[in-house]
């Protein structure tokens, strides 16, 4: 496994992390004590940064790292994470995540889901969360104060200048890197640790591999392999977050850590020129807008409107609506335009319009 050095800090981070997000249950309930062995299996072949947060999983994913940590021997690192608006839920959220996985601090703890640069003022008001923060520093119950955000390249630059953190967390990918890319070298210029999320566009890659075969890189023998290698490469990431699911993403994924090629430029010169600035806009399937109101099943026609924007095709989100997640696309019509989703969206997607645009399809 390849390790780089998380910004000032010192530690040696394993180019490969692992992203606590996509566990999946066995029936109807997580077996927490398999999901572990599947963490200290990516212990075992090198990965040594261990990413979750309280909501993960419907809270079980703090819970299996906690299990998992107990049965690791060695060094290694956690980051968690608060959306938290007031300083007291912050220290809640935060004495819950370190009761949870049994540790006695948090290597690298973020301000969590800033979406908007006035979502971000508001986490450093006086006694908010980002002074909670500091004083858990300053307990010792917080190594390294970090960021994870959602904002644009300029956003993020004007961020990561004002000097808060010591890291930050984003989204960063083969498809959208074009439209990153900015807040990505602000934050490495200005000596912080990154982490990306997202590396697979939260599966929009695999599931359209041969779709997007033009990405594969010479060297490698799959998109995924490709996609990971792509984030790892750039000098600017210290860590690749992949989100794990079974004990053989954990293999897969930790392979890729011990050989990395940077693409060539003529390489990222043809994905640039066969990307569209749609890709910047799919929905990565984070989920944080289920829950509607009305009952609509927004992650998945927001998964499914994907398909329209890597194919340019209409039919195809409509063959997904119905083969793939079983759904009409005149149920698009119950949404009642109440906003609540767009509030959750960490892409801030248009998700009534595209709800409509569905509807219309179906007529």
């Amino acid at each position: 496994m390849l390790y780089k050095k998380y910004g000032k800090t010192g530690k040696d981070i394993s180019i490969i992390g692992f992203g606590g997000m996509r566990f999946q249950k066995d029936g109807e309930e997580y077996d927490l004590e398999k999901c572990a062995q599947m963490v200290t299996r990516a212990y075992e072949l090198g990965i040594n940064y261990f990413d979750t947060a309280p909501g993960y999983c419907g809270g079980k994913s703090e819970e299996i790292f906690g299990i998992a940590f107990k049965q690791i021997p060695g060094k290694f690192y956690v980051s968690t994470k608060s959306s938290a608006r007031t300083g007291d839920k912050l220290r809640e959220d935060l004495e819950r995540s370190l009761k949870r996985m049994g540790v006695e601090k948090i290597d690298f703890f973020h301000i969590w889901c800033v979406l908007t640069m006035e979502d971000y003022r508001k986490r450093l008001v006086k006694g908010g969360p980002y002074e909670a923060a500091l004083k858990a520093k300053e307990e010792g119950l917080v190594e390294h104060i970090t960021i994870s955000t959602h904002c644009n390249g300029e956003e993020i630059e004007t961020i990561v200048k004002e000097g808060l953190f010591e890291g930050i967390t984003l989204g960063y990918n083969i498809l959208n890197f074009p439209y990153r890319r900015s807040g990505l070298k602000a934050a490495f210029d200005n000596g912080m640790g990154v982490a990306t999320m997202n590396p697979l566009g939260g599966g929009v890659i695999p599931q359209n591999a041969e779709y997007l075969k033009f990405m594969i890189n010479e060297e490698d023998q799959s998109i995924v392999e490709s996609a990971i290698k792509f984030n790892a490469s750039h000098k600017e990431i210290t860590t690749v977050l992949t989100g794990m699911s079974s004990l053989r993403d954990v293999e897969e994924n930790a392979a890729v850590g011990n050989k990395i090629s940077p693409f060539t430029e003529e390489k990222l010169k043809e994905i640039e020129n066969k990307l569209s600035a749609s890709m910047n806009e799919l929905c990565t399937g984070c989920r944080y807008c289920e829950k509607c109101p009305q009952g609509v099943s927004i992650p998945k026609f927001m998964l499914a409107y994907n398909e329209s924007l890597i194919r340019k095709d209409k039919t195809a989100t409509m063959n997904a609506l119905k083969w793939t997640y079983g759904l009409s696309p005149k149920e698009a019509n119950e949404c009642i335009a109440c906003g609540a989703c767009e509030k959750k969206c960490t892409q801030h997607l248009n998700i009534i319009e595209r709800l409509k645009e569905i509807y219309s399809w179906s007529n």
